[in-house]
């Protein structure tokens, strides 16, 4: 059973199945694609240069770690008042910047005077545990970051270290 043929002419075109050229279709879905990749590509790139620091050596150099300054004062040989035992300690201060470190040498007379006395008047027995010694260091600090002058400034001292402790 054939079908009797149908002039073109006579045939209405359906909606559905008209169908756009094929070549130009392809060409123009592949141009959208690929200036769509361009302009996603664009805008990460973007995001992550502006997300990025300005200058990463200039941050640096704006917010350097300042190298401690230490200063390590003469051995400390005293008496303790047990009579017949003595102390021979080395101390280190760790200061908070070069002003402080010329401030503190400037007046080394009186920060060992301080000392001196402070040493002297302990007892081998109150200074056996770390906890004593830690006791002793604090009592250190509050004599040295006395002010030299009545109306000067207390220094600033952020720690201070024992770099030898011997009682005999």
């Amino acid at each position: 059973m054939a079908r009797p043929a149908v002039p073109a002419e006579a045939v209405e075109p359906d909606e559905a199945t008209e169908v756009a050229p094929v070549g130009k279709s392809k060409k123009k879905l592949f141009i959208i694609l690929g200036a769509l990749v361009v302009l996603l590509g664009g805008g990460g790139a973007a995001a992550w240069f502006f997300t990025q620091p300005d200058d990463a050596p200039k941050h640096a150099q704006e917010n350097p770690q300042a190298a401690p300054i230490y200063l390590a004062l003469d051995t400390f040989t005293v008496n303790l008042q047990d009579g017949e035992q003595y102390m021979q300690v080395d101390i280190t201060l760790q200061v908070a910047d070069e002003d402080q470190l010329n401030a503190i040498k400037l007046h080394m007379p009186l920060v060992r005077n301080r000392l001196l006395a402070l040493l002297s008047g302990k007892h081998a027995a109150d200074l056996v545990t770390a906890a004593d010694k830690q006791k002793l260091a604090q009592e250190i600090l509050a004599q040295v970051i006395q002010p030299f002058n009545p109306e000067g400034s207390p220094q600033r001292v952020n720690d201070v270290l024992f770099t030898s402790f011997v009682i005999q």
